[in-house]
């Protein structure tokens, strides 16, 4: 599996973020049991930046949490079966592995929900993570049903590495 995990943001969260981020996009892959080694691509930057790219690809001019960027077309969430048929579209060529996309996270947002929400910054960031994975595999939340299946899965993801409120 590769992680490729870029810090941009002048603010420098004091927690292992990498460790975090490894474990929590690991840990998603296993639960959703993502058949493949993968790629993900993971951009901690602030809300300056965020706020950009929300403008650039939502048309929100504000900043947010955390936003998914997902390369892989499902027919229904994590339902990988289809992908094998197209190597082309959605694996690396050089590694073979999935190609599932794309995660940008503010570290200013990390810091400011996780004192609004009275948790710590690490669970947090895990949260994000979490999140934004079930997003990469075709998860959203649009829906009272789709939302309440991605905060069950979400809480599970975390719960199992020990990431609780």
């Amino acid at each position: 599996m590769t992680i490729n995990i870029e810090y941009e943001a002048e603010k420098k969260l004091d927690l292992p973020y990498e460790d975090i981020i490894n474990q929590v996009v690991e840990e998603s892959m296993d639960y959703e049991e993502c058949p493949y080694e993968a790629e993900v691509n993971v951009l901690l930057t602030d809300n300056e930046d965020i706020c950009q790219i929300n403008k650039e690809y939502r048309n929100i001019d504000s900043p947010t949490d955390v936003l998914s960027f997902p390369m892989v077309d499902y027919e229904e969430p994590a339902e990988f079966d289809h992908l094998e048929d197209m190597v082309n579209d959605y694996f690396n060529p050089e590694t073979g592995e999935l190609l599932l996309g794309d995660i940008v996270i503010s570290v200013d947002k990390v810091e400011e929900q996780a004192e609004k929400y009275g948790h710590s910054q690490s669970r947090e960031l895990a949260f994000l993570v979490a999140h934004s994975m079930l997003h990469l595999f075709g998860y959203d939340h649009m829906e009272d049903d789709e939302r309440l299946v991605m905060e069950r899965k979400q809480e599970e993801i975390l719960n199992r590495r020990g990431y609780t409120r």
